[in-house]
């Protein structure tokens, strides 16, 4: 009896794990650097507009030297494992230079373009991180797509974003005791380095089950996994990705609509977290020490949420319907955040939990969504377009506010030197971003009931409902 490859429940979960452990292992390096501000300010002398910088640097490349959309070009036309393993060379590279710029003493008159050695060192590496991070990325959806498609795909997408979430989680929760422990600002760094070694040796694992798929979609008997000779040969044919498919994709007007609505959403949530440590210390009075953990709740609730709306979008449907409260509740949150008599710590513990379960929401639907509206073998391509427009935010924004919080928001200094902020004005931006993702997310939804694109469908077929 011959079954397709996917449908062996062993193989595709396997998948699963493995591209959800690179997907964790890449994601904690990312937001290490981000509980560390104030001891960026305290004890390397950086400002807001350093740190702001320096967050920023991650879309640097992706953005204004297009390398995301190439990355999606080259997963579509070369395949999976020639573009993760490039990224993971990229990201080794980046993570390097960026953990060598930060453990070394520069001297405080050196400056390049006006901005200091060791701020334009670590900006470097890690933009040369972002462009095989934001690769990785997009290289696991299409990944995950390629084998869960018709099946449990928001759930098996929902799983693979909660291992992206508690990458984030453990990256709050270790980065402040670990560089105290180590008595350095770069040590959680090089623990960082460690996590992306694991995660490339995940990622050669997966290749050898991406090299037995793409041999043929078939294999013989009902356990274990294929062997070559298992394998009907096959052809690229008609479903082959071309350079042009890419104007129909720049055409697809819900494709606009989930491009814009990740921008906004996703730019009002990640940014956020760039500041979150130091927002809870500034208006909560939460010592450093301490203050990591409660930003750590958001990717937690996120990761336990986000399988459970997968499944329900796999069964149920209703996905449009769901991004439209999520993003309403996002708003809603920072909204309260922005509030100046809101400054009991407890507050912020809960704050950050519904902001996870609205995150949640959003994030298990929009990218099983743009799956139904893209063809599979220009999804790659597309997936890197919503990454490079939402770039743009994720990018612009940290830098916007760390100047915003330079030159308006400055209260004093504290006990170490670091200055004092009131954060009233970058949680008021955080909310109007969040607003716009209202609008976009009405429209697509709107679209969806004229067009008939199944946002608002189960993803799981009858077919696969009988045989569960």
């Amino acid at each position: 009896m011959q079954k397709l490859l996917s449908e062996s429940k062993r193989a595709r979960w396997t998948v699963l794990v493995l591209s959800s452990a690179v997907m964790f292992c890449c994601c904690v390096f990312v937001e290490l650097m981000a509980p560390l501000k104030p001891m960026l300010e305290s004890e390397l002398g950086w400002g807001s507009a350093d740190f702001g910088l320096f967050s920023s640097a991650f879309g640097f490349f992706n953005i204004f030297f297009f390398m995301l959309i190439l990355g999606g070009i080259v997963l579509d036309r070369i395949g999976i494992r020639f573009t993760g393993i490039i990224s993971f060379c990229l990201m080794i590279l980046g993570a390097c230079i960026k953990y060598w710029a930060i453990s070394t003493v520069f001297p405080e008159d050196l400056r390049i373009f006006g901005i200091k050695y060791q701020v334009a060192f670590a900006s470097l590496g890690f933009a040369i991180f972002g462009v095989g991070m934001e690769a990785v990325g997009i290289t696991a959806t299409k990944a995950t797509v390629k084998w869960f498609k018709g099946r449990e795909l928001a759930l098996a997408m929902g799983l693979q974003t909660s291992a992206v979430r508690i990458g984030v989680m453990v990256s709050f929760s270790v980065s402040v005791p670990v560089a105290n422990a180590f008595n350095s600002i770069s040590a959680p760094l090089m623990l960082g380095i460690v996590f992306l070694c694991i995660g490339f040796v995940s990622f050669l694992v997966y290749t050898f089950m991406d090299r037995q798929y793409d041999m043929g979609k078939f294999f013989s008997g009902k356990t274990g996994f294929p062997k070559e000779t298992d394998f009907p040969k096959t052809t690229g044919g008609e479903d082959a990705f071309k350079l042009t498919d890419i104007r129909s994709i720049l055409k697809s007007r819900p494709f606009w609509l989930i491009a814009m609505t990740c921008l906004f959403s996703y730019s009002s949530v990640f940014p956020f977290l760039k500041y979150a440590v130091d927002l809870i210390t500034n208006k909560f009075n939460v010592p450093l020490v301490y203050a990591g953990y409660i930003p750590a709740i958001l990717p937690f609730a996120s990761m336990l949420c986000l399988p459970l709306f997968g499944h329900l979008f796999d069964r149920k449907g209703r996905g449009a319907s769901m991004i439209i409260i999520g993003v309403g509740a996002i708003t809603l949150i920072h909204l309260v955040f922005s509030l100046p008599f809101v400054q009991f710590w407890p507050i912020a513990v809960g704050l950050m939990l519904l902001l996870g379960i609205a995150f949640a929401l959003v994030s298990s639907v929009v990218w099983p969504s743009l799956a139904k509206i893209i063809p599979e073998r220009q999804l790659g391509t597309a997936n890197s377009l919503v990454f490079y427009i939402k770039g743009w935010g994720q990018m612009g924004l940290p830098f916007v506010i760390g100047m915003i919080l330079d030159r308006y928001c400055i209260i004093g200094t504290n006990a170490q030197g670091a200055n004092t902020y009131d954060y009233t004005l970058p949680m008021i931006i955080f909310a109007a971003f969040a607003g716009f993702s209202i609008l976009t997310s009405l429209a697509l939804k709107a679209e969806d009931k004229r067009k008939n694109y199944g946002l608002e469908k189960p993803n799981i077929c009858d077919s696969m409902r009988m045989e569960t």
